[in-house]
């Protein structure tokens, strides 16, 4: 097992409860991981004044291992894949363990381009997708507008990625604090400020941009403007797929929900303020409705900020930091913090129960980054 960690589950749910696993954050990372060690027999407390007050709030939900591959991030790619394949399983658990419809919808996702300029720039990234092996199909104007009519008439093409569905993190969130409350998982109503302040012989930090005050790691906020609409009447959207296009050079996208919202987003901005601005509402609404123009007459219901936790390369850091015996890291998924939350969940808690890293893990381990960036 991990050091630091019980040596031995027999016995566990007895007696008074004593943390074994602490988990600070209760986004759907934390809660994923502190729901799947539960399963396993373990303690744990989840360490959050604020649960799903994160990331996660303003997040979209796709689960994009197609269409998130870009260049140069073929590990990153691989885990992206890998967790998708994980989705449908774990959504399937997760409603039954809960009780909670999460949101998981699976038309696929379409990616268009309203210029000769924006689908050269879009064919380009899914070339090397295909060449990657990765399923995704072009499509002419007609056939996409076959699957969206909605979609503007200049739209002069795009591709098909079946298998890129969608959650909604919202229901996500409640769904596994319920399943980790059943599980036996107790929540602690605090914000730690050091991992000192966590009472356990293991403690996993999923605190998202807060992961760097309270391991060092090199952790940045990336700030991300969203938009929530809803169709008029209280009517479903006009759109069923997921939408990822360009507009006149602006990339944007446009997330259908069942109730009749559409999710609306994003921008990427280097900054660590939570502002709604005036310029990223008007960029993102002008993109979505050039692409869709019926979402002129939707109402906008919602506009919010949340940071996303970068790293230098992307990719998340997941794993046990060096020097630092019981502590695992589990943050810095930037934009793909929903998707990975699955397998994220099941390597954190197999390296807890058997102190054996998977494989998998490798790329993503803390002592990736120069100590002198890892350590306060």
């Amino acid at each position: 097992m991990l050091s630091g960690a019980p040596s031995s589950t027999e016995g566990v749910n007895r007696g008074p409860f004593l943390t074994q696993v602490g988990v600070v954050g209760a986004g759907p990372v934390g809660l994923a991981i502190a729901w799947r060690c539960a399963l396993r027999g373990l303690r744990v407390s989840v360490y959050d004044d604020r649960p799903g007050s994160g990331a996660s709030q303003v997040a979209a939900g796709m689960l994009s291992p197609v269409v998130e591959a870009y260049f140069g991030e073929h590990e990153l790619t691989a885990l992206l894949v890998e967790s998708a394949a994980r989705w449908p399983g774990f959504a399937a658990e997760l409603a039954e363990a809960s009780g909670v419809d999460i949101g998981y919808r699976t038309e696929g996702t379409l990616v268009v381009g309203l210029t000769a300029d924006d689908l050269a720039e879009a064919g380009r990234l899914w070339s090397y997708q295909q060449g990657l092996g990765l399923p995704i199909t072009p499509l002419r104007p007609s056939a996409l507008r076959d699957r969206e009519p909605a979609l503007a008439t200049r739209v002069r093409g795009g591709a098909v990625a079946p298998g890129d569905h969608q959650v909604d993190p919202r229901r996500l969130v409640v769904a596994l604090r319920v399943a980790a409350e059943r599980a036996g998982v107790v929540f602690r109503p605090a914000r730690v400020g050091a991992l000192s302040e966590v009472d356990a012989p293991v403690t996993v930090v999923a605190a998202g941009c807060g992961a760097a005050a309270l391991t060092g790691l090199p952790v940045r906020p990336v700030k991300g403007q969203v938009l929530r609409l809803r169709a008029p009447a209280g009517g479903p959207p006009g759109i069923r797929h997921v939408i990822r296009g360009y507009a006149d050079g602006e990339p944007v996208y446009l997330v259908p929900r069942e109730d009749g919202e559409v999710v609306v987003g994003a921008t990427v901005e280097e900054r660590a303020d939570t502002e709604v601005t005036a310029g990223g509402v008007l960029r993102l609404l002008r993109a979505a409705a050039e692409l869709v123009p019926e979402l002129t007459e939707y109402a906008l219901v919602e506009a919010v900020a949340g940071l996303r936790p970068g790293t230098p390369d992307n990719a998340p850091v997941i794993g046990a930091l060096p020097g630092r015996p019981g502590v695992l890291a589990a943050t810095g998924h930037h934009r793909h913090g929903i998707v990975l939350t699955p397998v994220t969940a099941d390597l954190v808690t197999e390296l807890i129960v058997t102190g054996e890293p998977d494989p998998a893990l490798a790329p993503f381990t803390p002592d990736r980054f120069p100590k002198e960036s890892r350590w306060n």
